[in-house]
């Protein structure tokens, strides 16, 4: 009987960290400073949020103003199941607010629940400042929110700002196959049937041919080092202390390398055409995942000629 396609729940972040720039940092110092600053133009129109060149003749802008907390709704939609990270985690309203001094409208959220067009609102100011635009904590109604004057705050030239990504990845067959291979502690890898290249992790179909892989075929899980880096620099969730090796291993009867961690000898002597082999979690850590294998290892074994994976570089 054949089994269904794996999935799981995937959840990529980072902390994304930016130098501003002289206008952005104008920008967001004003919003620690709550208060807002649009750019002008060369045609007299304000942008807010200011652009660092004019849209009209692409030089660069330097005039900035200050423009109002209030402003009018010009379109919205509906966010009625709101997303980690995002501003309200009550249903509210994405919307263009176009503010009391500008010509451009800018998204934020409205927090109201009789959201319609034409609508006057005024910016909601957060507790804590320093975070760029998020220093709005959002919009709503403008007789709802009070007056708030601007507050001192030191120049911003940085800003750290959250990226997520939240997706279910569903697995083709022949990866489905690959992973439930690996839970087993096989490694397994699906032949081309017109260039006969072996595939390993499998593909639906060979991209050299574009015909579908077929004849499962299960790879020792020894075999050769082809090109490595040495990693040196440290960074956030790094599990093991540098210098180490992150190499491209070719197995034995594969025509494709897949990249994975060389330990278990200094990360100078690692070179091209090292045999290595895998070495394996014990058992009852293992999943549907490469992960199993915590590294590959040196064997001892003479180095592969250079002209037995020239290709596969």
């Amino acid at each position: 009987m054949t089994q269904a396609p794996l999935s799981a729940p995937l959840d990529i972040g980072f902390d994304y960290t930016r130098s501003l720039g002289p206008t952005l940092s104008r920008f967001v110092t004003g919003l620690a400073q709550r208060r807002i600053l649009g750019a002008r133009g060369a045609d007299g129109r304000v942008h807010v949020p200011p652009p660092e060149y004019d849209p009209v003749t692409s030089e660069p802008l330097g005039e900035l103003v200050e423009v109002g907390h209030t402003g009018t709704v010009t379109t919205w939609c509906w966010q009625p199941e709101p997303l980690a990270g995002q501003p309200l985690q009550q249903p509210f309203a994405w919307a263009f607010v176009l503010l009391d001094g500008a010509d451009t409208p800018m998204l934020h959220a409205v927090d109201a629940q009789d959201v319609h067009t034409g609508m006057r609102v005024r910016a909601r100011w957060a507790e804590e400042r320093g975070n760029g635009i998020r220093d709005i904590a959002c919009f709503a109604p403008e007789a709802d929110v009070p007056e708030v004057g601007p507050a001192p705050a030191d120049e911003i030239t940085m800003i750290t700002t959250p990226v997520n990504l939240n997706y279910t990845h569903s697995a083709s067959p022949e990866e489905s196959l690959y992973l439930r291979g690996l839970a087993e502690g096989k490694l397994l890898g699906q032949r081309c049937p017109a260039c006969q290249k072996v595939y390993i992790p499998p593909r639906g179909a060979c991209p050299t041919d574009g015909v579908p892989t077929e004849d499962e075929i299960e790879l020792p899980d020894r075999g050769i080092v082809t090109t490595f880096c040495i990693v040196n620099v440290p960074f956030l969730g790094q599990r093991i202390k540098p210098p180490y090796v992150a190499a491209y291993i070719l197995l034995d009867g594969a025509d494709i390398a897949f990249l994975h961690l060389v330990l278990g000898c200094d990360a100078k002597d690692v070179r091209m055409g090292m045999r290595v082999e895998a070495a394996w979690k014990p058992r009852d850590q293992w999943g549907t995942t490469l992960e199993n294998i915590d590294h590959f290892r040196p064997t001892g074994e003479p180095d592969a000629p250079y002209d037995s994976y020239a290709g596969h570089l």
